[in-house]
């Protein structure tokens, strides 16, 4: 599933615990990434789940939950 990549990418990221994300776990409040964090991430998003995430929707990743959307959104298309 999405969710789990995911989570196994922001623990290896962000450093932090399995346990503390969540899908309501927003990126830089609750996970605390900062700008390079995010540009990172995206970078890992796109090499293991295989998407392009378009420059003008990084603001709209806002939470995991918004990610896991996204990603199955653009695997379905």
């Amino acid at each position: 599933m999405v969710f789990e990549k995911i989570v196994e990418i922001l623990e290896d990221e962000l450093d932090v615990e399995k346990e503390d994300i969540k899908l309501e776990s927003k990126i830089k409040e609750d996970l605390g990434a900062d700008s390079l964090d995010l540009f990172e991430l995206i970078s890992k998003l796109e090499d293991e789940c295989d998407v392009t995430i378009e420059e003008e929707d990084y603001a709209k990743l806002i939470t995991v939950q918004d990610i896991v959307n996204y990603i199955d959104n653009k695997k379905n298309n």
